[in-house]
């Protein structure tokens, strides 16, 4: 990437090069609610897992979520196990959240938006045909979609939730 920056910069005006840097940053302010959470999640699972192919970290210990359920926090390109690593945000967190039956509960512990406003633009992102204005309803649904969705986006979700 730098590379292509230090092109333009030979190649464009300083004022493209500034539009460019502007257009990448956009980008990554603007990532949906959905994407936030995927990335929370994921993010937590890569950190918490030990680089052990580097001779610093050959033994190096799982996480709490790695050994809370073995083989659950897989390497790169594998399917991540959602609940473990929820678990382990929770068990760090510190409040009493219910993150496997409320959407608000798992926004809080992602450290995202949990407000009304958040879920609806959340439930219109994933689809959501449903009155928003009924909340309750909303939430239900969201809770459910949002586990589907990690699903479908490389998480391991237990069935029965």
């Amino acid at each position: 990437m730098l590379r292509g920056i230090a092109w333009l910069a030979f190649k464009h005006s300083a004022s493209c090069i500034v539009k460019v840097m502007l257009a990448l940053a956009k980008g990554f302010l603007n990532m949906s609610i959905f994407g936030s959470i995927l990335s929370a999640i994921f993010h937590h699972a890569k950190a918490a897992t030990p680089d052990t192919t580097s001779p610093a970290n050959a033994g190096a210990q799982p996480s709490a979520a790695a050994a809370a359920a073995p083989g659950s926090i897989p390497p790169a390109g594998s399917p991540v196990n959602v609940d473990a690593v929820l678990a382990d945000m929770a068990a760090k967190n510190g409040q009493n959240l219910n993150w496997q039956e409320s959407i608000v509960d798992l926004l809080k512990l992602l450290g995202l938006d949990s407000s009304l406003d958040a879920r609806k633009k959340l439930a219109g992102e994933l689809g959501y045909t449903g009155d928003t204005n009924d909340s309750a309803t909303m939430n239900v649904w969201l809770i459910k979609e949002v586990r589907q969705k990690l699903a479908e986006n490389g998480g391991k979700v237990p069935a029965g939730l």
